[in-house]
This record gives C-alpha cells, sequence and structure tokens, in this order.
C-alpha cells in the first residue's frame, strides 16, 4: 500500500532531502531528533516533530524502542532509516515490519547476507563476480587471521565483517604490523557496530574505488551506472563524480551487469550500491561489500541519470514496481559532489562545530547544494561533521570541473571552519583534473599540499 506518513529516523542534510522527496509524493513526514537537533533544519521542515532522547546517538538515532514508539505515537505508517546510525541494521528493520509499519529498504534478511562483508562476499562468488584475494569467511580467532595474512601476503587489509564507512579497517604492510593492527581493528569494529567480527583480503595497489547504483523491487534490478569515489582520506569519500573516467564502455557493461545479476541473486528491494575495486592498468575489478541503503553521494546518480532515487524507494517501499526497465536508464554528462565538512583541512582536519553566521548558497545551471544548513543554525559537536554536498552537473568532465571551481567560489558558510579550500585546490590540481588518481593518491598529496591549503583558506 502506499505510504501516507513516514518517519525519517535519522538526522542533518539526509533527513531533509528525504522530507523534500516524501513532500513531492503528498506524504506527510515525522521527524525523530535527539535534544542536540531540536532546532534542526528537518526539525522545521517536517509536518512533525518528536524528541527521542539526549544527544548521545545510543540513547537517541540508535534507541530501537524510542524510535517504534514516535511511530506509534504520531500514527506513521513507514520509517525511512537514511544512511548510518541504524540503516543497515537488519533487526531495526526486522522490527520496524513486526511492528506493522513499511520499512523503506531492503529485507532484513538481504541485509544480513548483503550487509555483512564476508556473507556479501560469498553471495558475489555464488553469482559469479570475482573477489579480492581474501579470507573466504568470518575471522575471530588471531591464529587464524595470522596465519592467512601470511598466505595471502602482505599488505593485507583488515576490515570489519559488519557495518561501513571505513571503520574498523586497518593495513598492514608486514606480520609485525599486523600483530599490532588486528585487535585494534576488532576494538573499533566492536565500538562501531556491535560486533567485532573481521575479515581480510589482499590490497590492491592503486586501485581505483568504483561502485554501481542499483534499484530493485524484490523481482526486478537495473543498474543506474557506476559513480567513482577514489579521492579519499583515511578511507572516507572526499570528492565522489559519475561517471567514471577510467572505465571504458565494455568494462563499463560488464561492471554494471555484475551489479544487477549479484542484487537479483538475493532478490533486493529498494537503492542498493555495491562497491567495487578497479584496477585500470590490468583490466580487472573485484567486487568488495555493497551498502544496503542510500548513498551519502547518490545525488551524483540523480544529475546523471535524471532518476530520483529517494522518491523511487518511497514508490517500492509501497508497494509499486520498478517504473523503469534498464533501456530507460540514460547516461548524460558528468557529475562531481563534494564534501562540506566542519573541519579545517590546514589544522589536519580538526572538527570546528559552531554557529553559522553567514550563508551564502550557489547557483547557476546544473548546481545543486544537499545540506542541513541555515543562517544562525548551531551546528552540534556530537555527530558527523558533514555539513552539506556541492554538486554539479555539466555536458563534460572538464565544464564539470569548472563548473565545481565556480560554485565553490560562490559558496560561503560563515562562522567556523570547512572543507572548501581543499575542493578549491583539488579542483586545480593538473592530477585530478586529468583523472589520474587512486584511493592512495589523496593522503600524500594532502602532506604535500598542507601550506598550500593554509593559503587557500586566507585567500578570500
Amino acid at each position: 500500500m502506499a505510504i501516507q506518513k513516514l518517519l525519517i529516523a535519522n538526522r542533518g542534510e539526509i533527513a531533509v532531502r528525504i522530507i523534500r522527496a516524501a513532500q513531492e509524493l503528498g506524504i506527510a513526514t515525522v521527524q525523530v531528533h535527539s535534544a542536540a537537533d531540536a532546532d534542526s533544519l528537518a526539525v522545521k521542515m517536517a509536518d512533525e516533530a518528536v524528541n527521542i532522547g539526549p544527544p548521545m546517538a545510543s540513547k537517541s538515532y540508535l534507541n530501537i524502542a524510542n524510535i517504534l514508539k514516535a511511530a506509534a505515537d504520531t500514527g506513521a505508517d513507514a520509517v525511512h532509516p537514511g544512511y548510518g546510525f541504524l540503516a543497515e541494521n537488519a533487526d531495526f528493520a526486522d522490527a520496524v515490519e513486526a511492528a506493522g509499519l513499511i520499512w523503506v529498504g531492503p529485507k532484513g534478511s538481504a541485509i544480513r547476507v548483503m550487509g555483512d562483508k564476508v556473507a556479501a562476499r560469498v553471495a558475489a562468488q555464488s553469482a559469479g563476480v570475482p573477489v579480492v584475494p581474501g579470507s573466504d569467511g568470518r575471522i575471530d580467532d588471531p591464529d587464524q587471521a595470522r596465519a592467512l595474512a601470511l598466505k595471502i601476503g602482505f599488505p593485507v587489509m583488515i576490515k570489519a565483517a559488519a557495518g561501513g564507512g571505513g571503520r574498523g579497517i586497518r593495513i598492514a604492510q608486514d606480520i609485525e604490523e599486523f600483530d599490532r593492527l588486528l585487535p585494534q581493528a576488532s576494538a573499533e569494529a566492536k565500538a562501531a557496530f556491535g560486533d567485532g567480527g573481521l575479515y581480510m583480503e589482499k590490497v590492491i595497489e592503486r586501485a581505483r574505488h568504483i561502485e554501481v547504483q542499483i534499484l530493485g523491487d524484490g523481482t526486478d534490478v537495473i543498474h543506474c551506472f557506476e559513480r567513482e569515489c577514489s579521492l579519499q582520506r583515511r578511507r572516507q569519500k572526499v570528492w565522489e563524480e559519475a561517471p567514471s573516467a577510467a572505465l571504458p564502455q565494455a568494462m563499463r557493461h560488464q561492471l554494471c551487469a555484475s551489479a544487477v545479476a549479484l542484487a537479483k541473486a538475493v532478490h533486493y528491494r529498494g537503492a542498493g550500491t555495491l562497491e567495487y575495486l578497479y584496477d585500470d592498468a590490468s583490466g580487472a575489478f573485484y567486487f568488495i561489500e555493497m551498502n544496503t541503503r542510500i548513498q551519502v553521494e547518490h545525488p551524483v546518480t540523480e544529475m546523471i541519470t535524471g532518476i530520483d532515487l529517494v522518491r523511487e524507494m518511497l514508490r517500492i517501499a509501497g508497494g509499486q514496481p520498478l517504473r523503469y526497465t534498464q533501456a530507460d536508464v540514460r547516461l548524460n554528462g558528468h557529475a562531481i559532489e563534494v564534501r562540506i565538512c566542519a573541519e579545517d583541512p590546514a589544522q589536519g582536519f580538526k572538527p570546528g562545530p559552531g554557529t553559522i553566521a553567514t550563508l551564502k548558497v550557489p547557483g547557476g545551471p546544473g548546481v545543486r547544494f544537499d545540506t542541513l544548513l541555515y543562517q544562525g543554525y548551531t551546528v552540534p559537536p556530537f555527530y558527523d561533521s558533514l555539513l552539506g554536498k556541492l554538486i554539479v552537473w555539466d555536458e563534460t568532465r572538464a565544464q564539470a570541473i569548472a563548473r565545481m571551481a565556480r560554485a565553490l567560489g560562490e559558496l560561503e558558510v560563515g562562522g567556523l571552519p570547512t572543507t572548501k579550500p581543499l575542493h578549491q585546490a583539488l579542483a586545480r590540481d593538473a592530477d585530478v583534473q586529468a583523472g589520474q588518481f587512486h584511493t592512495r593518491w589523496l593522503e600524500p598529496w594532502l602532506d604535500q599540499n598542507a601550506d598550500r591549503l593554509g593559503e587557500e583558506i586566507k585567500t578570500p
């Protein structure tokens, strides 16, 4: 049945994004919030708002009982989890449906398979999708992990079996470093996801990070082409674009087809993203994980396809079949997204929450700014530092970079430091303009350009 009243179990810019999509479909909205977010833009925009706890996320945005009570008290009939927090928590998905509500996302069973890196790896192999050499299953025994690391060969990446977003990841260059990093990775995974289980994979040197956006209705699946997210700091994405400049057309078709095959194998429903490592020297690609939710960088896919992914999620969750065939999805132009965070790139990305003294949003053709900000808003110190996402589209990649540089010049966020100077410097970098980078390119660049970023900040 069609959704009548939607509860958004998230915060920040993604909550604002979901509210807008719901409004366009005539769906009433309920925004849950912590005490720290009482004055947030999402709270102001929603039809109703419910305080679900104190600032600490474990007592508010991660409190399943409080969220379900808010849904019952307001008469909401559906829940959208956004990204982060409980978005990939299969128990939460099950609890929502057990309460008689519509879950806007894949079934809990699909989240358990594809949201767990080890299970997803097995599913990929079963579907004939290549995976990075690594552990065939979850590893909880340190001695077993050590033996496997020696067998795989260094460097190896230690990763959390549950969750994502770069948490719980360590790269070991030799066995001594492996012995030191293994307990750290397990402890971080336990703290972030409540599960200290790990798995390992071989590090692919100079790999590019390519991900494929899919939409499914539980029966049929289509892809919406790929995004490249190779510019990363500490395995956190910084600059994302679609399509990838590195993929030949034949490889694009093969990569996207593999994503569709894997999503169909688990009867995927909703929006999801399958992530790959791509070696453009050899032309080989390897599946690494799936995000069973909407992604932070989904707007670049929307810009090149014209498909509103969040609106489609709501339609599918409400019982409608996919409205698009694969032939309907056309790739048009090039889009880039940069993450504007409350961090100082000249001071080691030190967080800087505070009050927004001034706000000037860029405009013009092909420019979009998804944000949680308004003038006078005080950014709380308790959550992710993401303030907004500046997205541009143009006919070619070179034109999109030029448009991004222009839009960044117009953007003003006064009262706290932001990562705007980083993106301005990247837009002028010759390697970035030529598309010559990989997942380990940005951090050495940051070390070499620290003074440059400082000067960028001083320049009006």
